[in-house]
């Protein structure tokens, strides 16, 4: 799996809101050690990095850009001229110039690493693979909540990322961990 010179990774909300106690349980605590890992060998290698944030325009939410929750776990802040888009829904291409910005810098490969497995990690995922761009979701840096299903069950989150994992994986990306992306990155594309 080699990466371009110009393969960017993409981090999707990694801002304290998505900590907030009222999103429940949640599972793999390591997700943003992960994430940055791939960040420190992107910013090593001198690949672009995109930082997503998400404004939620929800009263309520602890992800509105005048609360707290807004800001950005300090492990994964943007440095330097890394650019930050700003959205209001769950896809990073929605209402965005995401696309735009890519298609113009000649980006076709996309990793992936952001919160939550299943809502925006996964629908940024499946647009950029209906979009045509070659995407590599790593697996280990994402992390989800558990959910209530329609008939009341709840649903832990370690299966509702597994089970995001599973339906992205071979049909709008490749699923892998952080250590194989980043050892990828070695390799010449």
């Amino acid at each position: 799996m080699p990466l371009a010179a110009n393969a960017t990774l993409l981090l999707i909300d990694f801002q304290l809101g998505i900590d907030d106690p009222r999103n429940g349980q949640r599972n793999n605590p390591g997700a943003e050690a992960n994430a940055a890992s791939l960040l420190a060998a992107w910013r090593a290698t001198g690949r672009p990095v995109i930082h997503i944030h998400h404004a939620s325009v929800e009263p309520d939410s602890p992800l509105r850009p005048e609360r707290p929750g807004y800001a950005v776990k300090p492990e994964l802040a943007p440095a330097g001229a890394e650019p930050v888009i700003v959205k209001h829904a769950n896809s990073a291409f929605i209402g965005t110039d995401l696309e735009e910005r890519l298609r113009r810098n000649g980006v076709d490969q996309l990793v992936v690493a952001g919160l939550t497995t299943d809502h925006c990690v996964s629908t940024s995922v499946r647009m950029a693979g209906n979009l045509g761009f070659d995407v590599t979701l790593a697996g280990d840096a994402t992390a989800t909540h558990g959910r209530t299903g329609p008939d009341g069950v709840l649903h832990d989150p370690e299966t509702m990322h597994q089970v995001a994992l599973a339906s992205l994986h071979r049909e709008f990306c490749t699923v892998r961990p952080t250590a194989e992306i980043v050892d990828a990155l070695s390799t010449r594309g």
